[in-house]
């Protein structure tokens, strides 16, 4: 049984679609990319997905469940977390702060009531420490999070959905404003969660994950129109058709820079 389904999802923004009939399935540990134009609809979808949005029609199932309905924080709680485009995270607070109300937040779910309040092993300052030195950010713990480059701000965000202890994590634009060394200590972190916590991944940059992902879905004008594994799905004649306008290859481009990186900045 997969992870996470969707049924004939569908959202409409008045006129527009934004989400036309997207079925979609993640499998348990599994690394799923998706791509797709400007418009073609993947935040949308990671909206209806962690219940930012609900659907006009259709239906979301997470580890069997029917969650189409559910509020974000209830699939919080049931382990589906998620990133933003613009990294999200308490600029105001030293970094170890950011994490207290995650922390708290999954130990109240894991324990009962009096355990939470009497264990020894729950340490608020123990367990920020545990999670910051997964990122390799234990060394600014009590730094005032403003202070922080964007990129080690990124990996903060990450942290934090991490404290979470997330079954389905999704990441929307994680490389996003990163510079290449940024984006090489991003996706060193995100290798090291491979195969551990289910991933869902939107990025523009699809160099950078081409080797990372399992499988990759586009999407044009609300539609998955392709997917299977990344080099078959970059070869495909109408996903190279979605950014150029004729058929090319991914691994053609790729020798250069990689224009297909360039043409979805431009026109994403």
């Amino acid at each position: 049984m997969s992870l996470l389904t969707t049924n004939g999802l569908v959202k409409h923004f008045g006129g527009l679609t934004a989400v036309n009939d997207v079925n979609l399935s993640i499998e348990e540990n599994e690394t799923l990319g998706i791509i797709g134009p400007n418009g073609s609809g993947k935040t949308t979808l990671f909206n209806l997905l962690t219940g930012f949005f609900l659907p006009s029609s259709g239906k979301v199932t997470f580890q069997g469940r029917d969650i189409t309905r559910l509020s974000p924080e209830r699939r919080v709680s049931m382990g589906m977390v998620r990133t933003f485009q613009l990294v999200s995270v308490f600029n105001s607070l030293k970094v170890w702060e950011n994490l207290v109300p995650c922390i708290t937040w999954s130990n109240k779910l894991n324990q009962s009531f009096w355990k939470f309040l009497t264990s020894s092993a729950y340490n608020t300052w123990d367990s920020a420490k545990e999670i910051l030195e997964l990122v390799e950010l234990e060394g600014y713990a009590q730094v005032v999070t403003a202070e922080l480059s964007y990129g080690d701000r990124r990996l903060l965000e990450i942290a934090l959905s991490l404290s979470l202890k997330p079954k389905l994590l999704l990441l929307d634009e994680p490389f996003s404003g990163l510079s290449d060394v940024e984006i090489t200590k991003v996706l060193s972190l995100l290798k090291t969660l491979k195969g551990k916590v289910t991933i869902a991944i939107i990025e523009h940059k699809i160099s950078a994950i081409v080797d990372f992902i399992d499988r990759l879905s586009v999407m044009n004008e609300g539609h998955i129109i392709c997917e299977g594994g990344p080099s078959e799905v970059l070869r495909d004649s109408l996903v190279n058709e979605c950014y150029w306008g004729k058929e090319e290859t991914f691994e053609v481009e790729r020798q250069s820079e990689t224009s297909f990186d360039r043409a979805q900045n431009s026109s994403f």
